[in-house]
């Protein structure tokens, strides 16, 4: 079974990455790095073990965009090694094929990266490596590794605001519906979100709140949380109507789902959930406006 180490500099493509490399079955163990400098301390760290000592790579999974060295610098310096870990390179730009390639990559996995290429580059790395190329068996997992459930990858809340006084509750009222009626632009009940090669649907109703990821969103319900490829501005013009507020840069909340709004030495936070989310000073006032409207009924 190979022994993988991914490398991406955005966590939370490294986080899907992680996730569909420790579903496969041909995968002992899969470790992440975020930048370079991690990816080749560990690297190093495998070569000075030995291929058969504890902390062995098989094969790297490398972006190729990175901050500092690029993935294609790590494969450089790699070759000049007499026994390295395989290569995989896993980006979203089709021009460095060739390159790569050069330097002896086992596969060029382009993002997004679905289940059943990723699967391929596996077979790949196992073949060169003499290991079973068996594919998984089919449909996948049904619960993440972390025991999280099919599709959800669990992320505990931000912490408490320390100092935090004077909480004013707000009184939960049900989330604005589009009516039927409202014309082809109505948004629809429900988001698709996939991981590991499995569609979920979930309730637009049952989203508190989500947070920006660069051209990612991730939405945070009551029982975990969801990463989807649409950018934060799209979902706030899409779900407008249904009640959800822009608050930060970082972060679109469902105004249905504020618990408690706090002001405290200039600084203004919501509790949503357990979660607590700070508000910007730009959006703070609109807030409160549409909170009293909320409150007067």
């Amino acid at each position: 079974m190979l022994r993988v180490l991914a490398v991406d500099d955005e966590k939370p493509l490294l986080e899907e990455l992680l996730y569909l490399l420790r579903s496969d079955p041909r995968v002992r163990s899969a470790e992440g790095a975020s930048d370079a400098t991690e990816a080749l301390r560990r690297i190093t760290r495998a070569l000075e073990s030995g291929p058969d000592g504890p902390d062995g790579i098989d094969v790297v999974f490398l972006d190729i965009h990175m901050a500092g060295l690029t993935g294609l610098d790590i494969a450089r310096l790699l070759a000049g090694f007499a026994r390295p870990p395989l290569i995989v390179f896993v980006t979203a730009h089709e021009g460095f094929a060739v390159q790569a390639f050069d330097l002896k990559a086992v596969d060029y996995v382009l993002k997004p990266v679905r289940p059943e290429r990723l699967a391929e580059a596996v077979r790949r790395a196992c073949a060169q490596t003499g290991q079973t190329a068996e594919p998984p068996a089919p449909g996948g997992p049904s619960a993440s590794p972390t025991g999280a459930g099919a599709g959800a990858v669990p992320v505990p809340g931000p912490g408490s605001v320390p100092g935090a006084m004077a909480p004013v509750p707000v009184p939960r009222r049900p989330v604005p519906e589009v009516s039927a009626g409202a014309g082809p632009d109505r948004a629809p009940d429900q988001i698709a979100v996939e991981l590991g090669g499995v569609t979920r649907f979930v309730a637009i109703a049952d989203i508190a709140y989500v947070e920006a990821q660069g051209d990612y969103a991730r939405l945070h319900t009551d029982e975990g949380s969801h990463l989807v490829r649409i950018p934060l501005a799209t979902l706030e013009e899409r779900w407008a109507a249904r009640g959800f507020v822009r608050i930060h840069r970082r972060h679109l909340v469902a105004l249905g789902r504020i618990d408690e709004l706090r002001l405290d030495a200039g600084t203004t936070t919501v509790r949503v959930g357990s979660a607590e989310l700070q508000v910007s000073r730009r959006h703070t006032r609109e807030l409160r406006d549409l909170l009293m409207r909320q409150a007067m009924g």
